[in-house]
């Protein structure tokens, strides 16, 4: 709210939750957005083994690779981001749950990660 005479406080946006906040949303609208491409390989196999087998030959792109290790990354992020909220949520609040940021984090790396390492 601006109120003439008053400066606006930003330094809520340079906290870790604001960012933990903007990653969780962010992540939830690209998966949103990738589900009906999603949905629409699915239903390749409705037209037959060959649709989708054609699909599925067109998956083993290394850009395609590169996107999935995104799309594991954002899964990772917004499942670790979501689990951050309900400790939060659930639980009497603990200076440890500060970590939970980085925690959250972390795990997503680390599944993003180990999903490129085994992309072959």
């Amino acid at each position: 709210m601006n109120t003439p005479g008053m400066k606006n406080d930003y330094r809520a946006r340079n906290h870790p939750a604001y960012w933990a906040f903007i990653v969780h949303r962010v992540s939830g609208l690209l998966l949103t957005l990738f589900l009906p491409l999603h949905f629409w390989a699915l239903g390749q196999a409705f037209h037959g083994a060959a649709g989708l087998d054609n699909f599925l030959a067109w998956t083993h792109n290394p850009l395609v690779k590169f996107a999935e290790t995104g799309l594991v990354l954002l899964l990772a992020a917004h499942m670790a981001g979501g689990l951050r909220l309900l400790l939060i949520e659930f639980l009497d609040w603990r200076e440890w749950q500060k970590s939970l940021l980085a925690v959250a984090a972390g795990i997503s790396l680390v599944c993003g990660l180990a999903f490129l390492l085994n992309v072959g």
